[in-house]
């Protein structure tokens, strides 16, 4: 075996074992490109808030009849819409339509269920 390493390095690895690079990549270390977490990257869109606004939202219109669910359910829908609107202005989430939607059906289910407690109290 030759001082240098097994002979002459083959063609398409550049730097080669003998160089301690590996097959022609760059050696590890930092501003190394692609090792941990790609530098540049975005990270991903938390669109959560305004998706749990308007899953809450189209609950509590649809329950109104269960009153004290729909009011406690669109409650809770207007303040996730809200969180994931102001989310979508700050430009952490992408789904400023889906907070909208979820707080106004909140706000229609809290109304429904307001409506239906008038309507049991006006008929007793």
């Amino acid at each position: 075996m030759a001082p240098g390493g097994p002979g002459q390095v083959p063609y398409g690895y550049p730097g080669g074992l003998a160089h301690g690079h590996g097959y022609g990549y760059p050696p590890p270390g930092p501003g190394a490109p692609g090792y941990y977490g790609w530098p540049g990257m975005q990270p991903l869109p938390s669109n959560g808030m305004g998706t749990a606004g308007l899953v809450l939202g189209i609950i509590s219109a649809v329950v109104f009849c269960l009153w004290p669910v729909a009011i406690i359910v669109g409650v809770l829908g207007l303040i996730f819409g809200s969180i994931g609107r102001a989310k979508a202005r700050r430009g952490e989430a992408t789904n400023p339509g889906q907070a909208l939607a979820g707080m106004i059906c909140g706000a229609a289910g809290v109304v429904l269920g307001l409506g239906t407690v008038a309507l049991v109290i006006a008929t007793s």
